[in-house]
């Protein structure tokens, strides 16, 4: 992986949202069309803000999440709404947005649903994930009940999964289709997760799912 330390969290925002911007502008060059997949949470908001102003043909991206959980749009846990209510406003208006929730009981319901939805989408052309201090990113979560498949090299694009650190069952973009991605960008703040993150590259990535995805990884971090 490729470590970048920023001599703050404010100014890594910034310039996280700038190198973004610059991706999806190599990308838009080069292609029709070009796929950014976002996580959810509160720490990439002001990435969020930032990026949502900047000039780059929005009308030609497509915007999926990382995951999603299993919980309507309107819900405050949803991924869907954060990134709606952060990222797509001002220029980024105009993008396209995949959901990863259908209203179904259960996330296995929707799964062809959900796996036809983004597949025309993939691959991704830029990245953005976070990480949790228990090495999971996007819903891959160490322990979870369908981590395996999730991993492995065959899987498909998105799986249901459920793990006891998630809360809600939750869907997840795979390992496969997050490793697939043109560009990866990682961005985590504070001591704990650089030392989680560091001490990932020498764990299984069963213990430390965020391994998966960062051989060609750029990580960003600020205390």
């Amino acid at each position: 992986m490729k470590f970048i330390e920023h001599p703050d969290a404010e100014l890594m925002m910034f310039a996280l949202a700038d190198q973004l911007a610059s991706d999806l502008g190599s990308a838009l060059r080069q292609n029709e069309r070009a796929t950014l997949s976002v996580p959810g949470g509160r720490t990439p908001a002001p990435v969020f803000d930032t990026l949502s102003g900047l000039d780059l043909g929005w009308d030609r991206v497509t915007v999926i999440p990382n995951d999603e959980r299993w919980v309507p749009d309107t819900h405050e846990r949803s991924n869907a709404r954060m990134i709606r209510d952060r990222l797509l406003r001002s220029k980024a208006s105009v993008a396209t947005f995949v959901p990863l929730y259908v209203d179904t009981p259960e996330p296995e319901l929707a799964m062809e649903r959900l796996a036809a939805a983004v597949s025309p989408h993939l691959p991704l052309s830029v990245l953005l994930l976070g990480m949790g201090e228990d090495g999971h990113t996007a819903s891959l979560f160490p322990g979870a009940d369908r981590l395996a498949e999730a991993l492995a090299p065959d899987a498909p694009v998105i799986l249901p999964i459920r793990a006891a650190a998630a809360g809600e069952p939750r869907v997840t973009l795979t390992a496969r289709a997050l490793r697939e991605a043109m560009a990866i960008h990682v961005l985590i703040t504070g001591a704990e997760k650089r030392r989680v993150i560091e001490a990932a590259e020498n764990l299984p990535v069963e213990e430390a799912p965020i391994r998966a995805l960062l051989a060609n990884a750029t990580v960003h971090w600020a205390e």
